[in-house]
């Protein structure tokens, strides 16, 4: 008992600096509301009936709304991390087309490994259509020779 209690103040004493920056830092929570509604919007759009795995690959708005949330939540991260900022004005952050490419190839891995239509048509369009092969002959078979009969071989012993 006397364990659970220490257990318990050690995970609010851990958690407290958080919670006091979370409610002391405007942009903070700016940050995690901007990552929950733009993980809504891309929730939204896996939902809306396509395929899963043509939303990911093909849905634009889709990869905006992932790529919105993960710069916010490692916004709110970094924010966590360090000490509060003096109402400093917000920097933008360079190099976002290597994180949405990451995003997208692994989305797209996600899509060929739950897909087996997705996976036959990307085979497909890599090395052309399968076909079926069945073999048929353009040679006529061969006669066997004619079966000899009872009289042949007399008559050929005959004409020696």
């Amino acid at each position: 008992m006397a364990a659970r209690k220490k257990a318990a103040k050690a995970g609010a004493v851990a958690a407290a600096p958080y919670v006091q920056r979370v409610i002391s830092d405007e942009e903070l929570r700016e940050n995690v509301r901007a990552a929950i509604e733009s993980a809504r919007s891309a929730f939204a759009r896996l939902q809306n009936g396509k395929g899963p795995a043509t939303t990911v690959l093909d849905d634009k708005k889709f990869h905006r709304s992932v790529s919105d949330a993960a710069t916010a939540l490692k916004d709110a991260s970094d924010a966590l991390r360090e000490a509060p900022k003096r109402q400093s004005p917000k920097k933008k952050r360079k190099g976002g087309f290597g994180r949405k490419l990451f995003i997208l190839f692994v989305g797209a891995g996600i899509a060929l490994a739950v897909s087996e239509d997705l996976r036959n048509k990307v085979l497909d369009q890599l090395f052309g259509k399968e076909e079926e092969f069945e073999y048929t002959s353009t040679t006529a078979p061969s006669t066997p020779p004619p079966a000899a009969s009872k009289n042949e071989p007399a008559a050929a012993a005959s004409s020696n």
